[in-house]
């Protein structure tokens, strides 16, 4: 049951800004890599790069910009009126926040600005996207009735990588996530992905028509690389059929088999930076997927969105709260609509501000962890050699799919590319000027690149037996993708072992490799959270993920069709698998629990999870996913994580507010005890509550320091929530302490300190915002949540030059045209330009000053 509501000026014109926006960028990541485990079938982060989520291209949005207005949207009217409206009122909603849109736009215009949008919003949040220039961005920022200019991101799948099913079916299986009498019937979940193959037989019945944010699209077959039509926008399907698949090979099955996804396309193939083809959404697509999930139909009315909604797709390192994907999040709980994201495939991260992508980093999404519930794993002995040199001899992780019964030994050969050193390579690369293939019935040596599953695919499509793979971390066992056809061992061989034996090639020394009886091992990970997934701290302070789900070797359906005829299979990794698990899951709960309203599944699911004793807040949030704990809960929480910020200085405290609900039919008394450690005390107010059925309460928490405070690392624990007849809930907390960076913006420089105004040859204004420490656990990103760019004469200040929201560390680069905030020519004389660099939480705010002369 869904939350209930009732049935049925002008102005003069304005000159040239003073500002011109020339260049933000980012700075790439590193990744960090975790402690290593018992022998090789242990993995590490850096060994999944380019596996989960695969090779990331270099794509620009151009000037594209997401403009938040302050006028209310339809889900912020609904809240406020306490989620009571009938269908006209939502109508009527809908249309207003549209109507003061287009106001905008007209009266943008009469300055001279003319603006075409290319996705507009008005359910879930009240904007839109559209390119902008300095100018309109400079007008825009000062405008009364907007609330915020924010940069759009590019998004990625956050998982693309599958094996060959055969004897992997049973570790693919996801038989703990299961509820029995309830397969999420009658309930909807939004998939927001890329394109969805709903002829495939292990999803048809279970797929609506599909919706093409991108353009026009059938849903079926899956869209093509126009380049290369055999490359088939995987994704989609692959979590469509984890979320719903039915009769599949082996038994295996989906989570939610009785559920129905509407899948909307907010992914797919689009050009990018080198005007090639790659698969990736933006995150104003992004939010114009949530606009149609919670109403499908477009009619302004939302009383038939969707009850469940997974965004598949990840934002690297884009946590931040106040973003218009975290905004459009909050809007969709709010018309009941739970979202569930991935936490994202960046790894290990420092004890304060972590790896978490977007959408994964907004306060109301549901965000998750992947797992490693694999007892064991596949290897095989490798013996590489150059004549009677032994290059390399040990057992190493069987990367891709099952080999043959008995050893097999292979001339290694290379593909064009990699003898000439050029890395990477083509599919061309593996045939000759007649079209002959290099390496057809022999082992393929091949430079993995930034993309280890397609070099693979290329290898396989030109006939190798076997691929050696070098040039990348070492991969671990089942973790490159396959498709069904490809039938030839993997594996991937040290930097050193595969340049030696690139060497041999040249010197004509014929080298080969003999691969084994794969066996099995001891999986090192297992019962851990993948080394690939993304860590907390959200750039809020909030404890993120909310939980982890199985997200590795998931067994699910293919796009496309094998060359018999059958459909294909595969498994997955990442973190949008694993979200894919909670989203299922979620549904199924929806239909056991239907008077759980949105925030109350979150925080039922969230609270039940199953702490992992070996593994931090950071990592798993509240633990691992137990859906018949949460089908049992009588008490859910809002929210489901904390967050506290970052501890500093003596008599630090902070405080936090915890709604407790009461789900089940009887009154339960409630305890509210805190556990956990690193010097951090936690008093609630009141402690005890004793609450009616269907009743709320309020309870503060207050955190504080007990002693020095440390001068770094973090603590971690959670609020237990402990009524009688009921197991505990758990409310997870981590805190990281000592002060953030003093100074979140740097090498500051004005290319000249005295020049004539001129709107073609700016002075240039560069600087770099915020910062990446490398810490020993990870990354330690430090963002910058505000940059106001201010001008002054003397004392006084003249205004507002520009404002950049959500910053990422990099460069950015202003022009300055010798123009005021009006546009009107400064006159001759000094002027000073301010910086103010907010952070994303409490912290000392930046401010640097430099002089300039207008001659």
């Amino acid at each position: 049951m869904r939350t209930p509501r009732l049935p049925e000026a002008r102005a003069g014109r304005v000159a040239l800004p003073a500002i011109i926006a020339l260049v933000a960028t980012v700075v790439a990541v590193g990744f960090g890599v975790s402690g290593s485990h018992e022998r090789s079938v242990g993995s590490e982060a850096s060994s999944w790069r380019g596996l989960v989520g695969g090779a990331r291209p270099s794509v620009t949005v151009g000037q594209r910009l997401l403009v938040v207005l302050k006028k209310p949207s339809l889900a912020q009217l609904v809240w406020e009126h306490g989620g009571l409206a009938t269908e006209r009122q939502e109508r009527a909603w809908t249309k207003a926040a549209i109507a003061a849109q287009k106001q905008l736009l007209t009266e943008l215009a009469i300055h001279g600005i003319q603006m075409r949008p290319e996705f507009s919003f008005a359910r879930v949040l009240n904007g839109f996207s559209a390119p902008l220039d300095a100018r309109a961005v400079a007008l825009l920022e000062r405008r009364p009735e907007v609330a915020g200019v924010y940069p759009v991101r590019v998004a990625y799948p956050a998982s693309i990588s599958s094996d060959p099913l055969d004897r992997k079916l049973e570790a693919g299986r996801v038989p703990s996530v299961r509820l029995p009498g309830y397969d999420g019937r009658g309930v909807t979940i939004a998939l927001l992905d890329t394109g969805v193959n709903r002829l495939h037989r292990y999803l048809r019945g279970r797929m609506e028509d599909g919706i093409d944010v991108l353009g026009d699209y059938s849903g079926a077959p899956a869209a093509a690389d126009p380049d290369d039509p055999s490359r088939l926008e995987r994704h989609g399907t692959e979590l469509a059929g984890i979320l719903a698949g039915k009769g599949g090979p082996g038994g295996i099955s989906g989570v939610a088999t009785g559920a129905s996804v509407l899948p909307i396309r907010v992914a797919g193939w689009q050009r990018d930076l080198t005007g090639s083809w790659a698969v990736y959404g933006r995150t104003d697509q992004i939010v114009a997927g949530l606009e149609r999930a919670v109403d499908p139909n477009l009619d302004g009315d939302a009383h038939d969105a969707a009850r469940i909604a997974l965004i598949g797709l990840a934002a690297s390192y884009g946590a931040f709260a106040d973003s218009p994907e975290a905004r459009a999040i909050r809007g969709a709980l709010r018309l009941d609509t739970l979202v569930v994201a991935p936490a994202g495939n960046d790894g290990p991260a420092g004890p304060g501000y972590g790896s978490v992508s977007s959408p994964g980093g907004a306060p109301e999404a549901l965000t998750v962890a992947a797992a490693d519930l694999r007892r064991q794993a596949e290897e095989v002995p490798v013996t590489l050699r150059a004549g009677l040199q032994i290059l390399l001899n040990r057992p190493l992780p069987l990367a891709g799919a099952l080999v043959s019964s008995h050893p097999r030994e292979l001339e290694l050969v290379a593909p064009r590319a990699s003898e000439s050193g050029s890395g990477a390579p083509a599919l061309d690369d593996f045939f000759d000027g007649r079209g002959r293939s290099l390496v057809a019935g022999r082992a393929a040596l091949v430079h993995a690149g930034d993309d280890p599953q397609l070099a693979t695919e290329y290898a396989a499509r030109a006939g190798a037996a076997a691929v050696v793979l070098y040039g990348t971390a070492q991969l671990p066992s089942g973790g490159l993708g396959l498709d069904e056809n490809v039938t030839v061992p993997v594996v991937s061989v040290p930097e050193q072992a595969g340049r030696q034996a690139l060497d041999a090639l040249s010197r004509h020394r014929r080298p080969a490799v003999s691969i084994g009886v794969p066996v099995a091992a001891r999986n090192g990970n297992f019962g851990e959270i993948a080394p690939f997934s993304s860590r907390g701290l959200a750039f809020d302070g909030r404890v993120k993920p909310d939980l982890a789900a199985p997200g590795v070797g998931l067994a699910t359906s293919e796009p496309g069709k094998n060359e018999d005829g059958s459909a294909r299979f595969g498994t997955v990794n990442g973190t949008s698998a694993a979200a894919a698990v909670v989203a299922g899951a979620a549904a199924v709960l929806a239909q056991a629990r239907p008077a759980l309203t949105a925030p109350e599944l979150k925080g039922v699911l969230t609270g039940t999870a199953t702490h992992l004793r070996e593994t931090g807040v950071a990592a798993q949030g509240a633990g691992l996913l137990d859906l018949d704990a949460a089908s049992a809960a009588e008490l859910a929480t809002d929210p489901g994580t904390l967050a506290f910020g970052r501890a500093q200085g003596d008599g630090w405290s902070a405080t936090q507010e915890l709604t407790l609900l009461n789900s089940s039919s009887r009154w339960l008394p409630i305890r509210v005890r805190a556990v956990g450690q690193g010097g951090l005390a936690i008093a609630a107010t009141p402690e005890r509550v004793y609450l009616r059925p269907g009743g709320t309460r309020k309870v503060l928490l207050r955190a504080r320091l007990i002693g020095a405070p440390p001068t770094g690392g973090s603590a971690e624990g959670a609020i237990l929530l402990i009524a009688r007849g009921a197991g505990p809930l758990r409310v997870p907390w981590a805190i990281a302490f000592g002060a953030p960076p003093q100074r979140l913006i740097s090498a500051v420089a004005l290319s000249a300190t005295s020049f004539k105004p001129s709107d073609t040859t700016p002075a240039v204004l560069s600087l770099r915002a915020g910062s990446v420490l490398q810490e020993p656990t990870g990354p330690q990103v430090q963002p910058v949540a505000r940059l106001d760019v201010e001008l002054w004469r003397g004392k006084k200040r003249l205004g507002l030059l520009a404002r950049l929201r959500d910053l990422l560390p990099g460069r950015v680069a202003i022009g300055l045209t010798g123009r005021n905030p009006e546009g009107g020519l400064l006159r001759r004389g000094k002027f000073r330009i301010r910086l103010l660099a907010v952070p994303t939480s409490e912290g000392p705010r930046t401010t640097q000053t430099i002089d300039f002369t207008i001659k």
